[in-house]
């Protein structure tokens, strides 16, 4: 299904510019003076402004939805990754989710379970925003690269390569507040919050310091991301095709959100075991000053890397992947978008054959 038109000599086709789509747009109307008055106002104004499909504000509406999704859930479930990092840290001190809550609770009372709170949700916001900004990006750009005739056989390369490639940019955008939440969280007392802790951090371990965890943070984000993407995409795709019995664009909208969590919640399962060994790395190495890989494999083994924190993880990443999903695609139905999956990437060869057609 092609719902973008390639713009003549444009260097990176089917980013920059849109035409109408059946799908995703409605044309706007030519003249205020189209619009009723009175209560009807508000819901026409509502239909003469849906957004186009892969136009400029597309994309600025997939990057605060991701914003969104990103920064709110993983806000959310801040006592979760404080008792997770500390399972990471210090096992034998916190040697299971509930033992860590009662502990945590016991030293550094309520507050605790909220400790990097800050660094976290303007860290992920970041990254979120990135994320389904670039992903949506990409994804389109690797279509048109691919071809109509191709796009649909390797459609989860596709999904994979715009997920990757989106990842290595939103990274760089989290590393800096990632360093100081697990500081924070794992260290009573280096510091409250970002406030102090930033300043801190710096003074340490330098500017430099703050990306020392970057590699790691990458070989865990970039292959949970790509499972994220590609999966969810993919479950949806077989919801629809297998579990409903009615395309996608027949289901209500209420019908779309639930398939978008239920495939988010178990794209994240897959994303969590997939990203955990490098989710330990991250931890062990923003916890101690000059601490290598080396270090963490001798001290965490093999097994431990793998498996300390894996199945609170698992809990966590589900949950937050699932509600990543609904936040993000129920913004996009809000502002007159479909919701993600269960379609094939559109190509600008194939949006010129339906216009011929």
């Amino acid at each position: 299904m092609a719902i973008f038109e390639e713009p003549p000599n444009s260097p990176f086709p089917g980013i920059l510019s849109s035409s109408p789509s059946p799908v995703g747009s409605v044309e706007p109307a030519s003249s205020m003076e189209t619009l009723p008055r009175g209560s009807d106002s508000v819901e026409a104004t509502r239909e003469t402004r849906k957004i186009e499909m892969y136009s400029p504000l597309y994309y600025a509406a997939c990057t605060f939805g991701g914003l969104a999704s990103c920064g709110l859930t993983h806000m959310a479930i801040t006592p979760l990754d404080v008792v997770k990092c500390n399972m990471q840290i210090d096992p034998e001190k916190y040697k299971s989710i509930s033992s860590g809550f009662g502990v945590l609770l016991e030293e550094q009372g309520f507050r605790g379970f909220f400790k990097g709170w800050v660094p976290t949700l303007l860290g992920y916001s970041a990254q979120g925003a990135c994320k389904f900004g670039f992903y949506e990006l990409f994804k389109k750009f690797y279509a048109d690269l691919t071809g109509p005739k191709h796009a649909s056989k390797y459609k989860t390369l596709i999904y994979l390569a715009g997920a990757a490639s989106a990842e290595v940019i939103a990274d760089i955008a989290l590393c800096p507040m990632e360093a100081v939440k697990v500081r924070v969280q794992t260290q009573p007392r280096f510091a409250r919050g970002l406030r102090d802790g930033l300043p801190k951090f710096v003074k340490s371990e330098g500017v430099l310091g703050l990306y020392k965890g970057l590699l790691p943070l990458w070989g865990r984000q970039i292959p949970y991301t790509m499972m994220k993407f590609a999966s969810f995409e993919t479950i949806v795709e077989m919801i629809y095709k297998h579990v409903i019995p009615k395309p996608k664009e027949q289901c209500s909208k209420t019908l779309q959100l639930a398939v978008s969590f239920a495939g988010g919640y178990v794209a994240g399962v897959f994303c969590a075991v997939i990203s955990h060994p490098a989710d330990n790395l991250v931890s062990f190495l923003n916890n101690a000053k000059g601490a290598t890989v080396t270090d963490a494999v001798r001290q965490l083994g093999l097994w431990g890397l793998f498996t300390r924190g894996l199945p609170l993880r698992i809990v966590m990443i589900g949950t937050l992947t699932g509600a990543q999903w609904g936040i993000y695609d129920a913004f996009k139905v809000l502002v007159g978008l479909q919701t993600t999956g269960g379609l094939i990437p559109p190509t600008t060869s194939n949006q010129e054959h339906a216009k011929q057609s």
